[in-house]
């Protein structure tokens, strides 16, 4: 089972770089293009918006790639 996250929630994911550490910025329930990259989200299976804290670049991810920090 996956947990759910909403605005505002401290995240981390793996990256091929290690554990990125950022901040869930929205749920995604709609197909969506975030720089170029199609994200099929809907809401039988959204997708989170992610700000890296690092260096502030956004990203979706499933829930089962994250994990509250």
């Amino acid at each position: 089972m996956t947990d759910s996250f909403k605005a505002g929630d401290k995240v981390q994911w793996q990256s091929s770089q290690g554990v990125v550490h950022g901040t869930v910025k929205k749920k995604l329930t709609a197909h969506t293009s975030i720089k170029g990259h199609e994200v099929a989200a809907s809401k039988d299976h959204p997708e989170y918006l992610v700000v890296s804290d690092k260096t502030g670049a956004e990203a979706a991810h499933k829930a089962s790639a994250l994990k509250k920090s």
